[in-house]
C-alpha cells in the first residue's frame, strides 16, 4: 500500500544534503527521563547493551540505529522522548561494539544480521509475555528490522513496526555513495568503520582473545579501502561467512522480505535521499498488505525536518512515528476489547 505523506520540509532546509547533515551535526539531545542501561549476554557469549527509557507496564518499542550510530544518536534519543510522551516505553538496542565499548569477538554488526534483534525480542517476550511490543529501525537498522520481520513472518507477537530511510537494495546504495556529493558521506562512514575495527582489534588484544585477534588481522590493512564494495567484501563478507560482497548484498537486502511481513509496518522513504536512488523502491506486488510505503519528495537521509522559523526545527519523523504506533496500538486494543 502506498500512502501520501504529510511531510513538508522547512523552507530553509529543502536541500537533501541540508536535511541529512543538519540533525547529524547540530542536534544535541539530552538523555530522556527514566533512562537506564542493561548489558545482555548473547548466546555466543558476547554482549549487547540496551538503553531503556520509561518505567511501568506501558507498551515497549525496540529501537535500532543506523550504520556507525548508537543509542546516543540524536534521532534515537529524540524518538525516545517523543514515545514517552505518547505513553510508550522504549529500548534502544546498540549493535555490537556501538555502545561505547568494543564487543568481545571479531563478529560485528551488518545490514543482514538479525540474530541479535531476535535474541532481544525473545528475551523481552520471556520477561513480559503480555506486553504490546513494537519496533522502529533507521537506515541500516531499518534494513535489519524489515529483514527480520520478513524472516519471522507470522511468528512474531508485535503490534506495529516502522522503518525509515532503508537501503532496500544494498548494491545500488553502495553505488550511489560512490557518486557526486554522496562520496562525502561514504568517506566519513568508512573512516568511522575503520576506527571501529581498529578499536575492536586493540580491545581483543587487551583481553587476550587470541583467536579473535587472528580473525581481525587476517583481514589485512584496511587503510586503502575507498568504497563500501571493498569494505563489505574484505571485512563483512569474510567475518560473517558470505562468499563475497555480492553474496552479502544479495542475501541481506531487505526488499525481498517485504512480501512476507505480517506485522503492520510503515516504511518512510525520501525520493531525494543521497544514500540511494528510486531504483531501490519496491513495486506494489512486492509489498505485503501489512506494509504501508510513505514516500516524500524531500527529507534526505533520516532528516525530515519541518518548521517555519529558521534554526527552530521541528523533527517531523518523531511525531509521525509516535502517531503511527499510537494509532496501531489503539486500534488493536479496541479490536481486542470488542
Amino acid at each position: 500500500m502506498f500512502i501520501k505523506t504529510t511531510f513538508k520540509p522547512a523552507w530553509w532546509l529543502k536541500n537533501s544534503h541540508l536535511q541529512t547533515i543538519y540533525p547529524a551535526l547540530l542536534r544535541r539531545v539530552p538523555d530522556p527521563p527514566d533512562y537506564r542501561r542493561e548489558r545482555l549476554t548473547t548466546p555466543d557469549h558476547d554482549f549487547i547493551d540496551v538503553d531503556y527509557c520509561g518505567n511501568g507496564n506501558q507498551p515497549l518499542i525496540i529501537l535500532l540505529h543506523g550504520l556507525t550510530g548508537s543509542s546516543q544518536s540524536g534521532y534515537i534519543k529524540g524518538l525516545q522522548s517523543a514515545l514517552l510522551k505518547q505513553g510508550f516505553r522504549s529500548a534502544a538496542l546498540n549493535f555490537r561494539g556501538c555502545s561505547g565499548q568494543s564487543n568481545n569477538s571479531a563478529r560485528c554488526y551488518h545490514s543482514g544480521e538479525t540474530e541479535d534483534i531476535h535474541f532481544f525480542y525473545q528475551t523481552l517476550r520471556q520477561r513480559e509475555p503480555d506486553t504490546p511490543l513494537g519496533a522502529v529501525g533507521f537506515s541500516l537498522g531499518g534494513n535489519v528490522l524489515l529483514k527480520w520481520l520478513g524472516e519471522q513472518g507470522h511468528h512474531l507477537d508485535m503490534f506495529a513496526a516502522v522503518a525509515v530511510s532503508v537501503p532496500l537494495l544494498l548494491g545500488i546504495c553502495a553505488n550511489r555513495l560512490d557518486a557526486g556529493l554522496s562520496k562525502v558521506y561514504r568517506g566519513v562512514l568508512l573512516n568511522d568503520l575503520k576506527a571501529y575495527m581498529h578499536s575492536k582489534l586493540q580491545h581483543l588484544e587487551r583481553i587476550g582473545q587470541a583467536q579473535e585477534v587472528i580473525k581481525i588481522k587476517a583481514l589485512g590493512d584496511l587503510s586503502d579501502i575507498r568504497s563500501f564494495w571493498q569494505y563489505d567484501d574484505r571485512v563483512v563478507a569474510k567475518l560473517h561467512g558470505f562468499e563475497d560482497v555480492h553474496d552479502y548484498y544479495r542475501r541481506s537486502s531487505s526488499r525481498q522480505y517485504l512480501k512476507s511481513i505480517s506485522v503492520p509496518t510503515l516504511l518512510i522513504q525520501a525520493l531525494d535521499d543521497p544514500f540511494m536512488t528510486e531504483e531501490v523502491l519496491p513495486a506494489p506486488e512486492e509489498i505485503s498488505p501489512q506494509v504501508a510505503l510513505e514516500l516524500s519528495r524531500h527529507g534526505g537521509h533520516v532528516g525530515f525536518i519541518s518548521g517555519g522559523t529558521p534554526f527552530k526545527p521541528q523533527y517531523w519523523l518523531e511525531q509521525r512515528i509516535a502517531k503511527f504506533l499510537h494509532d496501531q496500538h489503539a486500534g488493536q486494543s479496541k479490536h481486542r476489547t470488542f
